[in-house]
């Protein structure tokens, strides 16, 4: 499951087999890339973007103009003869003030659809973030190129995931033999909204986030609209969904309300409804899955904003507390056990008039035991290993017999 074996074709390593001259450069065109909403052209090439430009003329913030631009979940697919591929990319990685530096994205390449290299590309561009202040900087530099080589010299498959957590320009893509965008295959369209763990936070790789794992054990194609700290009912995100084909559809609601303390209770009720009522607009019997927060114990009962904690800074770890009073509950400020009372509450209300709409605990997914065998480093997210359990939980709950998305309920 995504195991990345020591003697996969591709070597990210090894100089080019084919001369400069012998290379075929390809347009990278939407045709070429699954799991993006939109396409915009820049000086340096293409940038993929998981909010379609009408959206993102909705909303100035700049911590939802960085989410929706790293690529989570989105890939470069054709199928090709080639046995070397060659991607320039200018990255824009992510960098703060005082903290540790953060790791590299990777590339992760899949040939038939088994793991077969993984690589990253060097220079790019660093966005310099002061967590104390809020202020933000970027630092230039250059294009970066990739390689992987040696692959099998046939007609083949090839994806190449982009990484989940840096904005990435697409500059060339060059080959030893020419492309062609691949058929669909038939899966279903699996739609994704979420948080920062849906837009996988401190995942090893973009193909081990955990909702790329669970598309891989449910069999469906994938597009995720995690978007760190930023699954706040946006009306411009329900409209994206409601205009995105789909054949499954899943949305994780709470914990970004609980960091940003931006609404209360009264206020989160309606804009639940008006953020199903959208999506219903355009996929008005698509299965319908409302998940809540997963478990996260400086929430569960103390309201937000989440606030950093450097206390640890001087040792590498930067962590999160919560910032709100028990107390404030009383006046409607919303909790993770607040959220998740009032979710159930309400799809089971509209569920009495769409039977395809479904209601997860999140807890289910990462629970007390979870906590106690594999804590969240940072008070807040999921490690790697955390990922892969929720992948394994959502694809049995969800893609198993009897689950919201099996053939017989969807």
């Amino acid at each position: 499951m995504n195991d990345w074996p020591d003697d996969a074709p591709g070597d990210p390593t090894t100089a080019s087999a084919a001369p400069a001259a012998d290379w075929i450069t390809t347009p990278l065109t939407a045709g070429l890339l699954r799991g993006a909403l939109d396409l915009e052209h820049t000086e340096h090439g293409v940038l993929p973007h998981r909010l379609p430009a009408r959206a993102r003329a909705q909303c100035t913030d700049g911590l939802l103009a960085m989410a929706e631009a790293q690529a989570s979940g989105v890939r470069l697919v054709f199928r090709t003869r080639a046995t070397a591929i060659e991607l320039d990319a200018l990255r824009t990685k992510n960098a703060y003030q005082g903290a540790p530096p953060r790791p590299d994205g990777l590339y992760d390449l899949f040939v038939d659809g088994r793991p077969a290299g993984q690589a990253g590309v060097t220079g790019g561009n660093v966005l310099m973030v002061d967590l104390t202040t809020g202020s933000a900087e970027t630092r230039p530099g250059p294009v970066g190129t990739l390689r992987f080589t040696g692959l099998p010299d046939r007609v083949k498959d090839v994806e190449i995931w982009l990484p989940h957590n840096e904005i990435t320009q697409l500059v060339a893509l060059r080959t030893d033999a020419p492309v062609e965008p691949l058929p669909d295959a038939g899966r279903k369209k699996w739609l994704h909204h979420g948080s920062s763990i849906s837009h996988g936070s401190d995942a090893a790789s973009p193909s081990t986030t955990w909702p790329a794992l669970a598309a891989s054990l449910g069999g469906v194609e994938l597009t995720n609209l995690g978007l760190s700290g930023s699954a706040l009912l946006d009306p411009f995100t329900a409209r994206a969904l409601r205009d995105t084909p789909a054949d499954l559809i899943s949305v994780k609601i709470g914990i970004n309300l609980v960091n940003a303390d931006l609404m209360r209770l009264r206020a989160f009720g309606p804009a639940v409804h008006g953020f199903l009522d959208t999506i219903r607009e355009g996929h008005p019997g698509t299965p319908l899955l409302v998940v809540s927060p997963l478990l996260c114990p400086i929430h569960e009962d103390t309201p937000g904003p989440s606030a950093p904690d450097f206390s640890n800074l001087s040792a590498g770890k930067l962590q999160f507390r919560a910032a709100g009073d028990p107390a404030e509950r009383a006046a409607g400020k919303l909790t993770l056990n607040v959220i998740r009372e009032e979710l159930a509450r309400l799809v089971k209300q509209r569920a009495a008039d769409d039977p395809n709409l479904h209601y997860l605990d999140g807890r289910d997914l990462y629970g007390e035991a979870d906590f106690a065998e594999l804590p969240l480093p940072d008070q807040l997210h999921p490690d790697a290993a955390t990922h892969r359990r929720i992948g394994e939980r959502f694809a049995a709950l969800a893609f198993g017999s009897g689950g919201p998305f099996t053939a017989e309920r969807a």
